[in-house]
């Protein structure tokens, strides 16, 4: 027998973005259902940016401690993978998102376990329950790791960033699949405990979609590590005969699949409510919304499969919801950072796509080393900023600390700062932060 419940709002997917839309609409009083198949919080807390960055810190702390005989005398480094996979399970809770639970329903929400499907205008099924939201049905459905159709991979014990976080014990080698943010810090996370590590990459360079500066500046700090770079080669074929082969030429014990992530929008009965069910990504406006009592949000609307990206949009259409004021989405200033050491921070537009949009470009760069504090620290890195008609449209900031420079040069790129103010700001001294005055001068 089919279950029929009125509530206000329904959220498919309770990963970032559904979780913070989810909740704020719950905490301002309305009726609201949240469905998740998996784990409240999604791919970030369990599997993602939280664990992925408790392994960078480790790893991070192995290569600090190799740099001690340069600075300051004798150490002995010792690699062991135990505490990493001990301080993964506490920082996932050992997979348990009882304590998301308990936030979403503290605020008065209503959890629903099960797969979510629109099957009308402002209806979604779980199940034998039929859910008619009065108000908005939000899609967060996120993203899931992408496996290519290579000739022999299906079947092979493969590992996508899933396995690589849950791991118990370090391979001897490894291949990944993917230069990209997950490959290349999940390459050196392994490579720095002592896994030998190749890395195949389809593009012509690791970090593709980033300044070839920042390709250049991984590449020769991976080779220089130890890991195995080969870039603008395919993976064609896979063989698994007690370890993996790939294209008969690369050997592992392990193979890392890590070349990106997609939708899976075909279960969600978008053509109910007029969208197209093939489509990759849900077509969402500037208030986030996807058709009459519907928003999307998160890795689902092609806007940026970030945790953060998520966040602000669910911010967004939850206001929409409410019918209230506030700015819509602008994606021009969107950071991005790539957790390597060194660390690749960037913001808006790269040099090359300023140029693809026909903009005036004027480039200002500057090596970290010949900054003081980079001085100081012997590190590798630089900043590179774009400038056209007199504001910065996009910048990295690459080398220790990349992440954390990067919030100055979004505040630049966002609140349209004119570059003649930024050159007479006053920047402290001793900073990595005096990198942006240096390459402006």
């Amino acid at each position: 027998m089919i279950g029929l419940m009125d509530v206000d709002v329904v959220v498919i997917g309770m990963g970032p973005g559904g979780e913070e839309v989810a909740g704020s609409l719950a905490a301002a009083g309305l009726n609201v259902v949240g469905v998740e198949n998996r784990l409240v919080g999604g791919e970030c807390p369990y599997w993602g940016c939280i664990p992925s960055k408790a392994m960078v810190r480790a790893a991070d702390a192995l290569a600090e401690g190799r740099r001690i005989p340069s600075l300051a005398g004798e150490a002995t480094i010792e690699p062991s993978w135990a505490p990493v996979a001990e301080r993964v399970k506490e920082v996932t809770a050992g997979w348990d998102d009882q304590g998301a639970v308990d936030r979403f329903t503290a605020k008065g929400g209503h959890l629903v376990r099960g797969k979510g499907r629109i099957t009308g205008p402002r209806e979604v099924t779980v199940g034998d329950e039929v859910y008619r939201a009065a108000r908005a049905v939000v899609i967060g459905t996120g993203t899931a790791p992408a496996i290519p159709p290579i000739d022999g991979l299906e079947g092979t014990p493969y590992w996508t960033n899933r396995e690589a976080i849950e791991a118990k014990e370090l391979p001897e080698s490894m291949i990944v699949l993917g230069g990209g943010a997950v490959g290349v810090e999940l390459a050196q996370v392994f490579a720095r405990f002592g896994t030998q590590v190749t890395i195949v990459e389809s593009a012509p360079r690791l970090l593709h979609q980033e300044e070839p500066e920042s390709s250049e500046l991984l590449r020769t700090t991976f080779e220089a590590e130890g890991i195995k770079v080969i870039c603008g080669t395919r993976a064609k074929t896979v063989r698994y005969e007690d370890g993996f082969v790939v294209n008969d030429e690369y050997r592992a014990e392990r193979l890392l699949v890590a070349i990106g992530r997609h939708t899976n929008l075909g279960d969600l009965g978008l053509g109910t409510v007029g969208l197209d069910d093939d489509a990759r990504f849900v077509e969402v406006d500037d208030r986030l919304r996807a058709g009459d009592g519907l928003w999307a949000v998160g890795d689902v609307t092609g806007k940026g499969a970030f945790t953060h990206v998520a966040v602000y949009q669910a911010r967004i259409a939850a206001r929409d919801i409410l019918g209230e004021d506030g700015p819509p989405a602008d994606y021009s200033a969107l950071p991005r950072v790539t957790f390597t050491d060194p660390e690749i921070g960037a913001v808006g537009l790269t040099e090359q796509q300023a140029r693809e949009q026909g903009l005036d470009v004027r480039v200002y760069s500057v090596d970290i080393a010949n900054v003081t504090r980079g001085w100081i620290h012997r590190a590798k890195g630089f900043v590179k900023l774009i400038e056209s008609d007199g504001r910065l449209v996009g910048g990295t900031s690459a080398g220790p600390m990349g992440g954390e420079i990067l919030g100055a040069l979004s505040v630049a790129v966002h609140g349209q700062v004119p570059v003649e103010r930024l050159r007479h700001m006053i920047y402290a001294f001793p900073t990595f932060h005096r990198a942006l005055d240096a390459a402006l001068a």
